[in-house]
């Protein structure tokens, strides 16, 4: 198990005066932001573009969560960081419709075949974007030609549009991201007897 590594790398980190470097497998501003607003102090925060390894349109939970575990291990790979976080959004089948689902990882570079794994909230899609989806094309430019604007993910999202602005990408993403710190936080503390 890799707890004793966590608490060894927090002390090892503040003992040298080092800044523990996160990279960030992606460029999409939602998602960035909602990483900066949870780890905003003590994390040298470093984006790069990185590929999911998935379909470009994730149609299950598994494949999100795959997609949210190899953008944190690629990104660990690209910038050699200490840790890396994958974000990923995705849908998924249900007895009530096509389900909108994220996913994120965080993945420490010593350990990364033990990620630590979060999810966000769902709501069913409706069914006209829903078809579409099921007709092999991606949410993102469907949500642009839905709402006839560009670049719907980098803002407020399928989320946004369909909760009526009441919860947008980056909260719900900074929500997954929160999940993630606060699972590698308590590992870090219970590693130290805490």
């Amino acid at each position: 198990m890799f707890l004793p590594y966590l608490f060894f790398t927090k002390i090892l980190l503040k003992e040298r005066g080092m800044i523990m470097r996160l990279a960030a497998g992606t460029t999409n501003q939602a998602k960035l932001q909602a990483i900066y607003n949870i780890f905003n102090d003590g994390a040298n925060i470093i984006p790069c573009k990185v590929p999911s390894n998935v379909s470009d349109q994730p149609f299950s939970d598994e494949e999100t969560i795959q997609g949210a575990i190899n953008r944190a291990k690629n990104a660990i790979a690209e910038t050699n960081a200490d840790i890396g976080i994958g974000l990923e959004g995705g849908v998924n089948e249900s007895p009530h419709g096509l389900m909108l689902c994220n996913w994120g990882a965080l993945v420490i570079r010593e350990f990364s075949e033990q990620p630590f794994i979060a999810g966000g909230a769902r709501i069913v899609l409706p069914a006209y974007i829903s078809q579409r989806l099921r007709n092999g094309e991606e949410l993102g430019p469907v949500m642009d030609d839905f709402c006839q604007q560009e670049n719907i993910r980098s803002h407020e999202g399928a989320i946004g549009i369909f909760t009526d602005g009441q919860v947008n990408r980056v909260e719900m993403f900074t929500h997954v991201v929160k999940l993630l710190k606060g699972q590698f936080d308590y590992a870090n503390k219970t590693s130290n007897g805490g």
